[in-house]
């Protein structure tokens, strides 16, 4: 028996709440759905007339936006009340890596899943099948079904609340996202209560057809997402490991990457060299596996795992120290121009982003770097490098007056930004990065000038012409 869902609440309105509940108000006119969070700031966001200024840059995200807000999509600070509403309650909360206490720097924080999750029961009316959308460590659902069956006992009683738990994990990928929610690969619904699965499953009917609709047990449910994102993470640390090695054998990690690529059993994506992987979940969820595997007594798996993070940590300071070593082993003072500081192109999300790593390390160098990204914001840089900005670095004369170093400013205009530079680093793949002149770049650096490419999106031969010094990721015959 299916149970009707008229009315939905998400609580959170973060990266992943905000664009698939825009998705399914789109795709389902006939539900009233209310985006629901504590951050003020966040919800004036999302409900700014300015299209430009909501919290989370996604391509397609804004035309939902327009086609769905205030029709059948609403965004409030009014948790309680749209819970009471709901017949459905999705759970999209931040889940952070714990940074104290027990499994501190591996497990994931469930403080706002555990109060979201007594939110609903303090506010639901009567049935609701509330929804993990957040990533989440396996048996997550155990926690959230004994606040909700065993807080307020009497008030459910009197209000003749209940309800049923399921997992709905996200497969998003960040810049991607809306297309992802679009055409999913698939999608996963874990429960007991076949009736609230079906429920779910009809929601999504709407637009994904059925035979790509997973039923599991709400464990393999919650196991799978994080599984996924390990094997994803796995394959870059990968070929980023097989990079190293092209750089040094004189190989091409492209064409390698190619040639491995065609195999069926391998396949092609995810095999893309780079400055290693970044977001919100990568990392995040490899860490979360490694404290179950411990957890568990399963130490070599563990151990596996944890190698991947301990991997893309390397590669991400490995590619500063070849900087600072092809700089003639200093950039103490040295001007560098970093393009590119969200963890990929297509976001303003710089979670986890491998230009964090990069950046300190060109910084505690002595490096002054004057940094480019389209959508991300200085003030958000600031905060992932925790060093202000330093304005006055504007001026490019004062730069040789002050002898200044280890100091860090925001360009919008990237010619500006190649004035008198040293170095130019591309850490993440905008493709207006790709559309550079370089004959205009080589008449404004300091020579000798070279530039890294770490995303492979430069044309070698442009650069080379214009007499500039060029290397690129898991590239053996770059100089």
């Amino acid at each position: 028996m299916k149970i009707p869902i008229k009315n939905i609440c998400c609580i959170g309105a973060g990266y992943v709440g905000g664009p698939t509940m825009a998705v399914l108000a789109y795709k389902c006119p006939q539900i009233t759905i209310n985006v629901v969070d504590v951050n003020q700031n966040r919800i004036d966001s999302w409900n700014s007339q300015d299209l430009s200024k909501l919290p989370i840059f996604e391509p397609g995200l804004k035309e939902i936006i327009t086609k769905t807000r205030n029709k059948n999509l609403f965004f409030s600070i009014h948790i309680g009340e749209c819970i009471a509403n709901a017949d459905m309650v999705f759970i999209s909360v931040n889940t952070p890596t714990k940074t104290k206490g027990l499994g501190a720097g591996k497990a994931s924080d469930l403080k706002w899943v555990e109060a979201s999750a007594r939110q609903v029961a303090l506010h639901a009316k009567a049935h609701t099948i509330v929804v993990e959308k957040s990533t989440l460590p396996v048996r997550t659902a155990e926690v959230v079904t004994k606040i909700l069956k065993s807080s307020n006992n009497y008030e459910n009683l009197k209000r003749k609340s209940s309800f049923d738990i399921l997992s709905n994990p996200e497969f998003l990928s960040e810049g991607s996202a809306i297309d992802d929610l679009f055409n999913p690969d698939r999608v996963l619904i874990g429960g007991e209560s076949q009736d609230a699965m079906n429920s779910l499953g009809e929601i999504y009917k709407n637009w994904v057809p059925e035979e790509k609709i997973l039923y599991t047990n709400i464990w393999s449910s919650e196991l799978a997402k994080l599984t996924a994102n390990a094997f994803l993470a796995q394959r870059i640390s990968s070929i980023n490991a097989i990079g190293a090695l092209c750089e040094a054998t004189g190989a091409d990690v492209r064409e390698v990457a190619r040639a491995i690529g065609t195999d069926s059993r391998i396949g092609s994506k995810f095999l893309n060299s780079g400055p290693g992987f970044g977001g919100s979940c990568f990392k995040k969820d490899i860490l979360n596996l490694v404290y179950l595997a411990d957890y568990y007594g399963l130490k070599e798996v563990a151990n596996f795992w944890e190698e991947v993070v301990k991997l893309n940590d390397w590669h991400q300071h490995r590619i500063s120290r070849l900087i600072i070593k092809k700089l003639f082993g200093t950039v103490s003072g040295k001007k560098i121009c970093i393009l590119g500081f969200s963890f990929k192109s297509n976001t303003n999300d710089t979670r986890e982003s491998a230009a964090i790593n990069i950046c300190r390390d060109l910084i505690e160098e002595g490096a002054i770097l004057f940094i480019n990204d389209p959508k991300v914001e200085p003030k958000q840089i600031a905060i992932d490098l925790n060093k202000d900005e330093y304005k006055e670095l504007k001026d490019i004369n004062k730069i040789q007056l002050l002898n200044v170093e280890g100091l860090w400013c925001f360009e919008e205009n990237i010619y500006n930004a190649f004035e008198n530079a040293d170095a130019i680093v591309v850490l993440t793949e905008w493709h207006e990065y790709s559309l550079i002149d370089w004959g205009i770049a080589s008449r404004k650096v300091r020579k000798p000038c070279f530039i890294f490419d770490s995303r492979s999106i430069l044309v070698k031969e442009d650069i080379v012409k214009n007499d500039l010094n060029f290397w690129r990721v898991g590239d053996g015959n770059c100089p």
